[in-house]
């Protein structure tokens, strides 16, 4: 998922090897909606393919996302062999060592700027420069790692509840360490949050459970020690974190669409509240301007920048951000069925995670849900190929809790 090339080619693979076995797949009318739910976002750039001005790059933003009809169709259609926590574990265990790989390998590579950073100087940069070492944007990865720790706190839990081995337990523990350590170095706000708010997720449903209450107080006591100490390490490692939490965050939001009268705004407000409001307030404006129908989804990038042009803001202009929302990005795209469709989709995790009284699911629906507030992941290949995936597998796992197929006579 991090690595677009080599996810590209596994997720041709993993087609090519399902169609081998095509005759296998079974499909309900409730599995034919979730489907439906999972595919929403490129059946939408189909309907609305007529309002492309470029055929070839209206082709490339579908390119994109292909495999929001790769993944249900076989996976769904598969979904009584899908073990959903095996999958976890392994996803959530494969990706901390990746991460510690790469971690080990940027160490040894750029030991400059881990001097930097340990010195205290351009603390701002550490998190983009360890993401950008392994060729991915970095609140994409930490989006991922997100979720890899949420999961990873979960199967601490779970070791307990089910009485695995010692080594089991201390394993789960140090992956868990591991992937909290990552969220800290990565450093982007939302995903701190959002990992924050996840990890109480998890506590509290396992407070909800049958477990023996005692000991499920003591982990928790074990896991908020473990993770104070952390957190206390990185911010006094990193004061500016405490900076980027508060006054670097919402400095200058009387500047809202005039950022060009702040002095050197890429150093003071690149990644600051004030930036992201002005990118929003040209969208919805070029949004408002458009409707019904929008502009197109290979001309949303191309117009907003034009945009910018047009209302003389220069920095804008210089870095053609995008639009940092992902239902503003719709709505500037297809007109109001585009934040319709959003909606649907990210809102089919949230249901299924509390129909199904899921941690994990719930944690992932609020991550997806609030990084899509202040990013736009259904606009690159791996937000897309993500989400994509793990719907699939969620979908999978409450068709497997609501819905016997062997029962179903009219599986087609």
């Amino acid at each position: 998922m991090i690595f677009r090339k080599p996810c590209s080619l596994l997720i041709i693979l993993f087609a090519a090897f399902s169609l081998i076995f095509v005759k296998k797949l079974k499909y309900t009318k409730t599995s034919l909606i979730l489907m439906m739910c999972i595919a929403s976002p490129i059946l939408l750039e189909l309907l609305m393919f007529w309002n492309n001005d470029s055929f070839v790059k209206g082709l490339k933003a579908i390119e994109k996302s292909i495999s929001l009809l790769i993944f249900p169709l076989f996976i769904i259609g598969n979904y009584r062999h899908v073990h959903f926590l095996k999958i976890a574990k392994t996803y959530t265990i494969v990706t901390t060592l990746i991460i510690l790989f790469f971690f080990l390998r940027f160490l040894i590579v750029y030991p400059e700027l881990m001097d930097k950073y340990l010195n205290g100087i351009d603390l701002w940069e550490m998190g983009y420069q360890f993401a950008d070492s392994i060729g991915i944007h970095a609140p994409a990865l930490n989006m991922h790692l997100a979720f890899v720790s949420v999961c990873a706190l979960y199967f601490v839990f779970e070791g307990f509840r089910n009485h695995e081995k010692t080594e089991f337990k201390i394993v789960s523990l140090i992956v868990f360490i591991f992937s909290f350590f990552f969220v800290l170095f990565v450093n982007t706000r939302m995903a701190l949050i959002n990992v924050l708010f996840g990890f109480l997720i998890v506590f509290f449903f396992e407070l909800r459970s049958k477990f023996n209450t005692k000991k499920i107080v003591l982990t928790a006591l074990a896991v908020l020690v473990l993770l104070g100490g952390i957190t206390f390490f990185f911010v006094q490692k990193n004061p500016y974190m405490k900076e980027k939490y508060s006054s670097v965050t919402f400095a200058y939001m009387d500047k809202v669409g005039k950022l060009d009268e702040i002095d050197h705004p890429e150093i003071k407000v690149f990644n600051s509240l004030v930036t992201r409001v002005s990118i929003w307030k040209s969208a919805w404006e070029l949004s408002v301007q458009n409707l019904p129908f929008g502009v197109g989804a290979s001309d949303g990038k191309s117009e907003l920048n034009k945009y910018y042009k047009i209302t003389n803001q220069q920095f804008l202009v210089k870095y053609e951000f995008p639009t940092h929302n992902q239902f503003l990005d719709f709505l500037l795209k297809f007109g109001v069925l585009g934040p319709l469709v959003v909606f649907l989709y990210i809102f089919a995790i949230g249901y299924l995670g509390y129909d199904l009284k899921n941690a994990m699911i719930l944690s992932f629906f609020l991550i997806f849900f609030t990084s899509n507030l202040t990013d736009d992941f259904l606009l690159r290949f791996d937000g897309i190929a993500f989400s994509g995936l793990w719907l699939s597998i969620f979908g999978s796992h409450w068709l497997q809790q609501k819905v016997t197929l062997d029962k179903v006579p009219e599986a087609v």
